[in-house]
């Protein structure tokens, strides 16, 4: 009996536990608690949790007009024109078009990283410390310039046309004086993402949709190729620090909750409003951009032509050290490269 009776005041216990539960938590009894039903209430929460999530919106669209540039070559300057001279921490975009007799031929750089992007055709690179290689259609080169570079940067002389993106991207001021390093992937090493039918993006540097770079980024960028499909919508994670625009190359796309709208050859700027979301969709006709978003160094940017620094004073001492070859340059003096003409 004295066993029945402890029994029977758990039980009692038990139950007036579970029944404050239910009336209070609203967690439901023990005999319907399932993994099932604690699944459903959080998936319905992530679900509303993304679709409210605010996407940023585009604060300025800028034209890139075609001008000349190096040798022969014709470049649209996305930023780096006098409507978007800078965007921290991105220098300078150039969509460029070369043919055979074209080209950017021995220049120097220091203090920031030039990323090239192949669209079309093929490009030669050399330096002068021997590094030497052909870039093709989907590539990527991503140079640290660091302390000083010395280079080519030539087409193919058996095709028409060397079609493709420079990226400029400012190093931080501990970085600036860095060894010079190559990051160099042909177009079947970068990883893509396919968040739908439809879908594609090339994952150049940070991540999309769970896909991860191989690139290692001093300055925390992130940089992808996009190609949409009509009438599909993307919505991609940014970090909320992080400055960012979209370039387009072909097509139209409907960017932000308010579906601006950007069109071919137009640099689109991100509204800075801790938002952590860009929604893109298209409507009539597939779409081809890059969309490429960094961390702001917020630090001062001098720049005279190839060489970025953070004071007038350290300019000065860069082209001392470039007309003397030294401290970074030493390999300059009487160099010439071999896929220049």
């Amino acid at each position: 009996m004295h066993l029945v009776f402890k029994a029977l005041l758990v039980y009692i216990a038990l139950h007036s536990l579970l029944v404050l539960s239910q009336t209070y938590f609203d967690i439901p009894f023990l005999s319907t608690l399932t993994l099932s039903s604690l699944t459903s209430k959080t998936t319905n929460t992530t679900t509303i949790t993304k679709m409210s999530a605010p996407s940023r919106s585009i604060v300025k669209s800028v034209l890139s007009a075609e001008q000349a540039e190096g040798r022969g070559a014709r470049v649209r300057r996305s930023i780096g024109r006098p409507e978007l001279r800078n965007h921290d921490p991105f220098l300078m975009l150039d969509e460029f078009d070369v043919d055979e007799n074209g080209g950017f031929p021995d220049h120097p750089h220091r203090g920031f990283e030039t990323v090239t992007y192949m669209l079309e055709g093929q490009f030669q690179h050399e330096d002068f410390a021997g590094h030497k290689g052909t870039i093709g259609p989907g590539d990527l080169q991503w140079m640290t310039a660091g302390r000083g570079i010395v280079h080519s940067e030539m087409p193919v002389k058996s095709q028409t046309r060397a079609h493709g993106l420079q990226l400029w991207i400012n190093l931080p001021k501990e970085h600036k004086m860095c060894d010079p390093q190559y990051q160099e992937l042909l177009d079947k090493e970068i990883p893509r993402a396919t968040p739908e039918e439809g879908v594609v993006i090339k994952v150049i540097a940070g991540e999309s949709h769970g896909v991860k770079s191989k690139v290692y980024t001093r300055t925390p960028t992130m940089y992808l190729d996009l190609k949409m499909e009509k009438n599909k919508t993307i919505v991609q994670s940014i970090p909320a620090g992080y400055t960012g625009f979209i370039y387009m190359l072909t097509g139209t796309t409907f960017i932000g909750d308010k579906e601006f709208e950007g069109k071919a050859h137009h640099t689109l700027t991100f509204s800075e409003d801790g938002a952590e979301t860009i929604k893109v969709s298209t409507k009539d006709e597939p779409a081809h951009f890059v969309l490429i978003a960094g961390e702001p160094l917020k630090e001062p940017i001098v720049q005279h032509g190839p060489f970025v620094m953070n004071s007038q004073e350290e300019i000065y001492e860069t082209f001392v050290d470039y007309q003397h070859g030294k401290n970074g340059f030493e390999r300059a003096k009487n160099w010439k490269s071999s896929i220049t003409e």
